[in-house]
């Protein structure tokens, strides 16, 4: 069993995606087309923000978000190190620099104590990474914080299309929201996609020329630091056609994870706790200090399994001794004991059964 069978979501809805992709094909027009301007109006409105601007892929949006913001060489920027690197890559290609937050164990998400730690320190920018399909707990109240400080607030939603808290989504909170379309998001394309989701027009349109070479006009570069960062019409197209069955596919998400939290019971494992609307279960993580030793385990069942993430951010091998000074020890022991496993909406009800009872077998 994979942890993310998109077979059979293809299989489900090949007759409509081959339409989409069809209706690209005939109109011949593949880039920034109508297809990219219908999906960015139908997930604006979606989010419940009133500009949506379509990119490349997350990582990208992170960057060109942060880059609307004025973040630049050397600025100090807040973000968490147990998201497998990719706000930390798109600081480094701004040449910002990293301050690194820990997390709380059982959300795996930021705290507004450590948000406040960072703004002591005199950041340029928060990121907050709503992680595993979580909302971000108290991203009010950091919300909140961050404007009275004045302080530029990106949220990070790559793993949480649909999430809801307080009546509102998830990417509304912030100055601004970065998004991914790969493939196994709960909202994926065809292949890599992006997308920034903001409330301020000007960032919008910063945003819009810095994905396509920093052009106020065509062949007229207006923006220094720009890149070509552009969603395909194919993919846009495809995006439209995913986006009404999100809600319903987060609920069937929801379910498996409640599910697994309810009837996982051995002794040696800490399960996720159990959440409303806030949770859209993009992963569902366990806990376990003999990981290895579960996952080598449900291997055997034939039942794939995944660390999402292994290592911090402060401590991949490619910045040496740089950060060797940093000590998150909530993150640490988190890479030290997370195991994902499947959770999808296509999995069937013996399917999810299947993997409780291999679990507690261990």
């Amino acid at each position: 069993m994979l942890i993310n069978d998109l077979s059979r979501r293809l299989l489900n809805s090949r007759p409509f995606l081959d339409d989409a992709i069809r209706r690209v094909m005939d109109r011949s027009w593949f880039v920034l087309g109508p297809e990219v301007v219908a999906f960015e109006k139908a997930f604006a409105a979606y989010i419940g923000a009133p500009h949506c601007v379509g990119l490349a892929n997350g990582t990208d949006a992170i960057e060109l978000a942060l880059k609307a913001f004025g973040v630049g060489q050397a600025d100090l920027v807040a973000t968490v190190a147990n998201a497998g690197m990719y706000t930390t890559t798109a600081l480094l290609a701004i040449g910002a620099e990293p301050l690194f937050l820990d997390v709380n164990v059982e959300s795996r998400n930021v705290t507004l104590s450590e948000v406040q730690r960072a703004l002591d320190t005199g950041v340029k920018a928060i990121v907050v990474t709503h992680l595993y399909g979580l909302a971000v707990p108290e991203i009010t109240e950091i919300a909140t914080l961050c404007r009275a400080r004045n302080v530029k607030l990106l949220e990070d939603c790559a793993q949480s299309h649909g999430a809801r808290l307080d009546g509102h989504r998830v990417g509304t909170f912030g100055d601004a929201a970065s998004f991914s379309f790969y493939p196994t998001k709960n909202l994926g394309a065809l292949g890599d996609g992006g997308a920034v989701v903001t409330n301020d027009v000007e960032v919008a349109e910063c945003v819009k020329r810095l994905r396509q070479y920093g052009w106020s006009d065509k062949y007229q570069v207006e923006i220094a630091g720009a890149r070509n960062s552009r969603l395909d019409e194919i993919q846009a197209a495809v995006l439209s056609e995913f986006l009404p069955d999100l809600d319903a596919a987060n609920v069937r998400r929801r379910s498996i994870a409640t599910r697994y939290s309810a009837s996982i019971s051995h002794s040696s494992i800490k399960v996720s706790p159990t959440y409303g609307e806030e949770f859209v279960a993009h992963l569902y993580t366990l806990r376990a200090a003999n990981r290895d030793s579960l996952r080598q385990h449900l291997k055997t069942c034939d039942i794939a399994t995944d660390v999402h993430y292994p290592i911090p951010d402060y401590l991949q091998p490619a910045f040496g001794s740089r950060y060797a000074h940093v000590q998150l020890p909530n993150t640490e022991q988190l890479c030290h004991e997370i195991l994902t496993l499947p959770c999808f909406p296509e999995m069937t009800d013996v399917e999810v059964a299947h993997v409780i009872a291999k679990v507690n077998a261990w």
